[in-house]
């Protein structure tokens, strides 16, 4: 497959006045259709938010990306895929210059093997996955790994739950930390029995873990759910960011579908993270929503759109 020579341009698809209808047809037999989008920052898509325009192959998907404009990938279910699929799908993202953002660590499930009940068979699950994960990044050249704790253990004082997370992590983070990994912890919305819930918790348990491989995933769319106040929040943790990811609320899909002002947030974030040298990787984890290829189009748009903040 012939990969389409775009026009570059910070406009793309705002510019183009693109129909669902003209887009219908294979995107690579398009020379001269959409221009490459020039985004501010590095926003992630994932396999099977371009299914309907790629196809499924993964390695087409990671194209399509790339010709739209999108600098990096995150891929949740990295850990599950054949080794040698993985490392294809590396040395891909290498030739096209994106760059790969989290996988999630393989410790049973969001809510499994709760690292708060201070139980050895559940932290050796953990600490089994944190060297998977490891392996996994070499063949995807991956800098982040997701780690949610699970849930609480009812019986047990908030404080020991807490001391328990906290010495697990640290057995983690000294298996990441000389691969270069690092581990973000994900607080949720999904479950009120979910162990890490808000973003100052997850601040308190990174600054007593010590250490770059243990920083915040901070996830946009559960903090709004969770917390609100999202601009202070993030300044308020800010020193322990490691990773944003995106979502609308209510319904979790592409910004300007909910009641975010994601234009604003970026914004912020680009200049904090300018000022500081910074670069942050912002995972689009939310599902399209308009079905099919006309959905995918919308949902460039509306990427298009919160990137158009001025600087």
């Amino acid at each position: 497959m012939q990969r389409r020579n775009f026009v570059k341009s910070t406009v793309g698809f705002a510019g183009a006045a693109v129909s669902g209808e003209s887009f219908t047809t294979n995107w690579h037999s398009q020379p001269n259709f959409l221009a490459k989008n020039n985004f501010k920052l590095k926003y992630a898509p994932h396999f099977g938010m371009f299914e309907n325009s790629a196809g499924k192959d993964p390695i087409d998907q990671l194209k399509f990306m790339a010709d739209m404009g999108f600098t990096a990938l995150e891929d949740n279910g990295m850990m599950g895929r054949d080794p040698a699929l993985q490392t294809k799908i590396g040395e891909e993202m290498a030739r096209l210059g994106i760059t790969m953002g989290v996988f999630v660590l393989d410790k049973g499930g969001n809510s499994q093997n709760s690292l708060a009940t201070g139980k050895p068979e559940f932290v050796e699950i953990f600490l089994n996955g944190c060297r998977k994960a490891v392996e996994t990044a070499k063949r995807v050249n991956a800098k982040f790994t997701t780690v949610v704790p699970g849930d609480f253990e009812r019986n047990l004082p908030i404080g020991i739950q807490t001391g328990h997370v906290i010495d697990a992590l640290r057995r983690g983070a000294d298996i990441l930390a000389p691969a270069g990994l690092t581990m973000v912890l994900e607080p949720l919305s999904d479950t009120p029995n979910l162990f890490l819930r808000t973003s100052d918790q997850t601040y308190e348990i990174c600054r007593a873990v010590n250490s770059p491989s243990c920083k915040i995933l901070f996830d946009i769319y559960h903090m709004q759910k969770n917390e609100g106040h999202i601009i202070p929040h993030i300044n308020w943790c800010w020193s322990e960011i490691g990773y944003f990811q995106i979502g609308d609320n209510p319904g979790r899909k592409e910004p300007t579908t909910g009641e975010i002002n994601y234009k604003n947030i970026f914004k912020h974030i680009y200049q904090k993270q300018k000022a500081e040298n910074k670069e942050f990787i912002f995972g689009m984890e939310h599902g399209n929503s308009q079905p099919g290829k006309d959905g995918e189009v919308a949902l460039i748009k509306a990427y298009v759109e919160s990137d158009s903040f001025t600087v």
